[in-house]
């Protein structure tokens, strides 16, 4: 199918693209990479009456160490981050993470900001967002706020951003801490939608304790799901199998995969067990070095 009828605009800055979703509101669409909006577009899924492509807007562009926070604009290309010697030494989570995405085409396209507006629940940017305790910047014509990464994600295909604004940035703090991380996730063929995903970014001390970490699965919520409670265990102690065990039962409880064509939801919980012992074991490995 082809998509709808629709008029084009192209800004070359910020304030003009923002000025632009001001005035047509939930009439348009942004546009950057259209690795997602394309597609449902072309199904008839979304019509908008107007394309607003920010391609043109180079200060949307970069990847910024700034002190402990790593700054990334939205119009960045995932294939950017990808290969990018400042993620791959302070946010390796991101850099395991991001291979995972479609294909070489697709993140050759494809940017920071457009994944995690689309907020699939099995999507690598808004996992890793999450699991590293990132948060993103919105700005419209009033004012630019800053959103947690576990406020940011609604439901699914959902954000916490409004028709006249726009995703400007990404922020992810980072450390020289003793950190381990790990990303896997498991598809009938690479390149294809995640059927389950599991992400951990762990910190420990001086003597192998966890002092801090996330635990995040994806493909078993209407969201990326963050388990906080494996945390509320870890903190202060030493993986054990006999932890692991206990924080996959919690797994089992708080998942709530649906069943479709691919698997069944008895299918990806059990998925989702093994993911969460998985990632924890190999971000702890890489933690104690």
């Amino acid at each position: 199918m082809k998509p709808a009828a629709f008029d084009y605009l192209r800004p070359s800055t910020l304030e003009e693209a923002l000025k632009l979703l001001d005035e047509l509101g939930d009439e348009a669409k942004v546009i950057a990479g259209g690795q997602s909006l394309v597609p449902i577009m072309n199904m008839r899924l979304a019509t908008p009456k107007c394309l607003i492509d920010i391609n043109q807007i180079p200060e949307l562009r970069y990847i910024e160490a700034d002190g402990p926070i790593l700054r990334i604009g939205a119009l960045t290309r995932q294939s950017e981050l990808e290969h990018s010697p400042v993620i791959r030494e302070r946010v390796g989570l991101m850099s395991e993470a991001i291979p995972y995405i479609g294909h070489v085409q697709t993140r050759n396209r494809g940017t920071v900001g457009g994944s995690l507006v689309h907020a699939d629940p099995t999507a690598e940017l808004p996992m890793t967002l999450l699991t590293l305790g990132g948060s993103v910047q919105i700005s419209s014509l009033e004012e630019t706020r800053e959103v947690k990464a576990e406020e940011f994600f609604i439901t699914y295909l959902t954000t916490d951003i409004l028709p006249n604004e726009l995703l400007t940035q990404v922020q992810i703090p980072w450390s020289v801490e003793r950190q381990g991380y790990a990303f896997t996730e498991f598809s009938r063929r690479h390149g294809d939608f995640a059927l389950v995903a599991g992400a951990c970014h762990m910190v420990l001390d001086q003597q192998d304790r966890i002092a801090a970490g996330r635990l995040v699965l994806g493909g078993v919520d209407a969201v990326p799901l963050w388990i906080e409670e494996a945390f509320d265990l870890l903190v202060g102690e030493k993986l054990s199998d006999s932890i692991i065990a206990r924080i996959q039962d919690i797994v089992e409880e708080r998942v709530d995969p649906e069943t479709d064509l691919h698997a069944s939801a008895d299918y990806r919980r059990h998925l989702a067990k093994v993911m969460a012992g998985d990632v924890l074991r190999q971000a702890y490995t890489k933690a104690k070095g």
